[in-house]
Order: C-alpha cells, then sequence, then structure tokens
C-alpha cells in the first residue's frame, strides 16, 4: 500500500505565535493519525523554479490515513489556531508503492 505525505511550504510567517500554537495542536494530531515528521524547516536548496521556503513533509502508512489526519478535530483545531498567521502551500499526495 502507497503511503501519504503531507508537504507544506511556508510563503510568508506574519504571526509567529500563531505557527507556535498550530505547531502543538498538529503535532498531536499527527501523532494520533500515525504520522512521523520527516523534514521541519531546517536547510533547503532550491533549483528551477523553485523558491526557498520553510519546507515540512510528514509520513503517514497510506494515503487515507493522510487523509484522515487532515480532516480529524484536532487537526482542525489546530487549523483554527493557525488562521491567517501563515500563507502556506499544504498538499497531501501519495507515495509510489
Amino acid at each position: 500500500m502507497p503511503k501519504g505525505y503531507w508537504v507544506s511550504t511556508y510563503r510568508t510567517i506574519s504571526d509567529p505565535e500563531k505557527l507556535a500554537a498550530y505547531s502543538e495542536l498538529a503535532r498531536l494530531a499527527v501523532k494520533a493519525g500515525g504520522g512521523r515528521v520527516l523534514v521541519r524547516g531546517g536547510r533547503v536548496v532550491a533549483h528551477e523554479a523553485g523558491i526557498a521556503e520553510r519546507t515540512v513533509l510528514i509520513e503517514f502508512d497510506s494515503f487515507e490515513q493522510a487523509v484522515a489526519a487532515r480532516e480529524s478535530a484536532t487537526y482542525q483545531e489546530a487549523l483554527v489556531a493557525l488562521s491567517d498567521g501563515v500563507e502556506r502551500d499544504f498538499r497531501i499526495v501519495e507515495g509510489i508503492d
């Protein structure tokens, strides 16, 4: 079964306090959903049309688990805490089996 991944890139962070509150709640949702953080921030080298942005990569055992974790009540609470504190691109992608 192919794994599922959350891929987030942060274009701007306008409210670090909202991001911190979101991070605490999101961490709980990821853990409850069986996710594992593979990348959180750190160094980025962007090529071609890429932009060096804060990047987060979280792995789940399946695409369905990744979707369910995003839809969970705990993650929805995290999104409320984040509100307009950042501008980001968030995707759920299916890995190759």
